[in-house]
């Protein structure tokens, strides 16, 4: 073989090793390639799709709540079973009569007395409209039902009274009593609340510390208040919570200090002796005070609330009444006997669970939602379930210091 031949062949391997080497380095530099741009590879995993990210609903507009009902409104629906029980029965008596004779009038005085108004005023109020009717002659029996409209606000205004505002001399101290179940805490923590919504400062004695609970009551409802309240443990002498709130309203300029006291039956003398030591303690801490001793009275209780009251004030001297619980029953009429047979003026009434169903006692406007033609109603009170969402809403409840008891008002 001629040398020409070994260079020919040697030539020929070489360029055949270099295509082989050229075309195995392009594979490789083109997966690398697609790797890079993204491309399709078996080295890495597909991308997976973007997707967009779901819109947000827009909120939807709040609506504006419809006005609450007015002070009249919620005093006609919260009179509505008195006025059905009293009013409403008087208009069926009246109804179709084409004479006023005996047969009505004690008709009319028998309904009046089953509507809780009591013996003693039903018939000073029958003898006053037997007056009027003599007097002017009148035949139609329909005319009757002004003349016991007018009978009944002439009454209840004669006897009307506001509770007392706190002056220079501060704080004004109140003592609040009555029966257990009546309403008094509830009422307690409804006065606070309206003493601080007008600017004032308030301490709360959460006297009654034989109750189960009522510690804790009375402390809920100065947090919902806004009012400070100074406790002991369950079982410690009511007088001297009383005495260690005043002394605390006294060194923190404190407005108004209302003491809540044990409920109690007032036909017991054992513990009416104790309310009166409680009044005896306010009474040396404070010159002057209590400045006004509210009585709670639940309206349910009809004429019982008129004996309560007579026990509690021959105790203690009761200057004010509260009477609760008008929303719910239907013996309202006792407001008129309470305000006739005692000489104490009821100045607060009760229609409902929430602060501003503790309304100052009007007697026009009780008269007028008592006898209104109109019947429909523009509101009711709030139930006690409607306050306990509205305070879990608020986040207000018991913190672990409040059930351990103690002090809850440091007054050093």
């Amino acid at each position: 073989m001629t040398p020409l031949l070994y260079i020919l062949i040697g030539v020929g391997v070489g360029v055949v090793a270099g295509l082989a080497w050229w075309l195995a380095t392009r594979d490789r530099s083109s997966s690398w390639d697609e790797i890079e741009d993204g491309g399709p590879s078996e080295l890495l995993p597909e991308a997976p799709k973007q997707v967009a990210a779901p819109k947000k609903p827009e909120a939807p507009e709040k609506e504006e709540k419809p006005a609450g009902p007015s002070l009249f409104g919620r005093l006609v629906v919260g009179l509505s079973r008195t006025k059905g029980r009293m009013v409403s029965r008087v208009d069926d008596l009246f109804k179709g009569r084409k004479k006023i004779d005996e047969e009505l009038w004690a008709q009319l005085e028998e309904l009046l007395i089953t509507s809780d108004v009591g013996v003693k005023t039903t018939n000073k109020l029958l003898e006053q409209m037997r007056d009027t009717a003599a007097r002017d002659e009148l035949q139609d029996p329909a005319r009757l039902r002004e003349l016991l409209r007018t009978s009944v606000r002439e009454l209840l205004v004669s006897n009307a009274g506001t509770m007392t505002e706190p002056g220079d001399d501060t704080p004004l101290v109140i003592v609040v009593v009555g029966v257990n179940g009546a309403g008094k805490t509830t009422t307690i923590g409804k006065l606070a609340a309206r003493h601080v919504a007008d600017g004032r400062k308030v301490i709360i004695a959460a006297g009654d510390t034989f109750r189960a609970a009522a510690i804790e009551q009375v402390v809920v409802w100065g947090k919902r208040a806004g009012a400070e309240v100074v406790k002991h443990e369950q079982g410690g002498d009511p007088a001297a919570v009383a005495h260690d709130a005043i002394t605390a309203g006294i060194a923190r300029n404190a407005d108004v200090v209302i003491c809540d006291t044990a409920g109690r039956l007032h036909s017991k003398s054992d513990l009416m002796r104790e309310l009166q030591k409680v009044y005896r303690v306010v009474g040396k801490v404070k010159e002057g005070a209590p400045h006004e001793t509210l009585l709670v009275l639940d309206a349910t209780n009809g004429q019982n609330a008129i004996a309560q009251a007579r026990e509690f004030a021959a105790a203690v001297g009761v200057s004010a009444i509260a009477l609760t619980k008008l929303d719910g029953t239907a013996r309202g009429g006792v407001i008129i006997g309470i305000a006739d047979e005692l000489d104490i003026p009821v100045k607060l009434i009760g229609i409902g669970e929430a602060v501003e169903d503790l309304r100052d006692f009007d007697p026009e406007a009780f008269v007028d939602a008592l006898f209104s033609a109109d019947g429909e109603g523009l509101g009711r009170g709030s139930s006690s379930a409607q306050a306990a969402a509205a305070d879990a809403e608020a986040g207000i409840g018991l913190d672990d210091e409040d059930i351990d008891g103690g002090c809850a008002l440091d007054i050093s």
